[in-house]
């Protein structure tokens, strides 16, 4: 059996965590631009986890928490 490509979906709209992850980038004063350049994603993809409608891999939220200068914990737990 092949495996899914493209974006991981969460079960469920993660609206706490997309806030978080919101809020952060706004008090640093970056763009979603900036932020997808620091973690070498799409805008997009930014985009989607803010909506809580992306579920980054572990290594992508660890790149993201890094760069919001927060905790994976900080944001997602």
């Amino acid at each position: 059996m092949a495996r899914a490509s493209g974006p991981i979906r969460p079960e469920s709209s993660d609206d706490v965590a997309a806030e978080r992850i919101r809020a952060r980038r706004n008090e640093l004063g970056l763009s979603q631009q900036a932020l997808a350049r620091a973690t070498d994603v799409s805008r997009q993809t930014i985009i989607s986890m803010e909506q809580g409608n992306y579920a980054p891999s572990v290594y992508l939220a660890l790149r993201v928490a890094a760069a919001l200068d927060a905790t994976v914990e900080d944001l997602w737990s």
